[in-house]
């Protein structure tokens, strides 16, 4: 691994960064959990499609850049840097876009990728349900083929995004003689599709940033399937490598979480909390090195395998140990940036599969423990 970047690679970031600095909004935009934010938030994402900054790993041909991941990362930090709004549809650009470039059709890829790059389609995550959370191959939503249509039925719920989302992605038992994960289908679904209701999660701020999905005989066209009928759960294992791995949360957001903690420390040293500190710039530090390595490998023809539930662990609870560290600096004095971020740092050992699973793959398919 060469931690040396080349002219080429300088020039990117200058770009980059000078692009940011002239179309950041001037004005925070409203919460993307609210129906006012979240088009705000997609004009964003507009503006960075028309700027070819939305996705500048994709080819060019779906909306793309054609950047190699190296320059992904340089892009991501000079976002976080900048302090640029947040991706209202990351679950389309990090995580299904990815899945649709490995296992889609030519005509999905060309239909699809376009316009979640634009900001034209917002994609939720249509996986748990209320008996299979992290146990995902528990679901019970069923998929009915009917000639060229899925007859979809169940209930998906905490879709992030959901209550606004144009789409969801999700998997369904189509199978129904099957068990665990056999006999499972990757389906996209349109949220306007008659049969289907969407029922917002308010928050403990009363924003909607979850919703359930009830689907009742919704159909959809056979056509939406993503991968093989059957074969969805290799599908959903290749968005969740995206999602543990490196796409999902960039180093760059850890390393601005941790400057700025330091900079909250040297505003009000606190002697007991050095060491905290101290681990929170040395975890986001390695963890970009990781990052740097696992990119190297990646380029040099490598995967990521079950590895990614080691990954999904550190940065989780990476977060959440700077954002306590930040409160119990700040004391008796509010900073809602500091809070909102630790509100949300509590669900990193949650989402994308909870830590407590994540470490029973690590024992299974890493170290090759056995079951007990």
């Amino acid at each position: 691994m060469d931690l040396r970047y080349t002219a080429e690679e300088d020039a990117f970031r200058q770009e980059a960064r000078a692009w940011l600095e002239v179309n950041i909004p001037r004005e925070p935009l409203a919460s993307m959990d609210t129906a006012t934010g979240f088009e705000q938030h997609r004009l964003w994402e507009r503006t960075l499609y028309d700027g070819g900054w939305a996705a500048v790993s994709w080819p060019v041909e779906y909306g793309g850049r054609g950047a190699d991941l190296v320059q992904w990362l340089i892009f991501e930090e000079e976002y976080w840097r900048a302090g640029a709004p947040g991706r209202v549809n990351q679950n389309g650009v990090f995580l299904l876009g990815p899945t649709i470039m490995e296992f889609g059709t030519d005509a999905q890829k060309a239909e699809l990728l376009p316009r979640m790059a634009s900001g034209a389609d917002i994609w939720c995550q249509g996986w748990s349900e209320p008996d299979a959370g992290s146990d995902l191959a528990g679901i019970r939503s069923r998929g009915a083929r009917e000639g060229d249509e899925w007859v979809l039925t169940g209930q998906k719920t905490w879709c992030s995004r959901g209550a606004f989302a144009d789409r969801m992605f999700g998997i369904f038992r189509t199978d129904p003689e099957s068990e665990r994960h056999r006999g499972l289908t990757f389906i996209l679904v349109p949220l306007d599709t008659e049969g289907i209701t969407v029922r917002p999660i308010a928050q403990l701020d009363g924003e909607t940033g979850f919703a359930e999905v009830f689907l009742e005989e919704a159909r959809v066209p056979v056509a939406n399937t993503l991968g093989e009928e059957g074969r969805g759960w290799a599908v959903a294992m290749g968005t969740a490598g995206f999602e543990r791995g490196v796409s999902l949360r960039s180093p760059a957001r850890f390393v601005s979480t941790a400057r700025r903690l330091v900079e909250l420390y040297r505003a009000a040293p606190a002697a007991q909390e050095r060491d905290a500190v101290t681990r929170a710039w040395m975890d986001a530090e390695a963890y970009a090195l990781h990052t740097q390595w696992t990119v190297s490998r990646l380029l040099a023809g490598g995967t990521i395998g079950a590895e990614a539930s080691l990954n999904k662990i550190f940065w989780s609870e990476m977060d959440l140990r700077m954002h306590e560290t930040a409160l119990r600096l700040l004391g008796e004095r509010h900073d809602e940036g500091w809070l909102d971020g630790f509100l949300f740092s509590l669900s990193g050992p949650i989402y994308a599969g909870t830590n407590e699973i994540q470490r029973n793959v690590i024992a299974e398919r890493v170290l090759g423990l056995p079951r007990s």
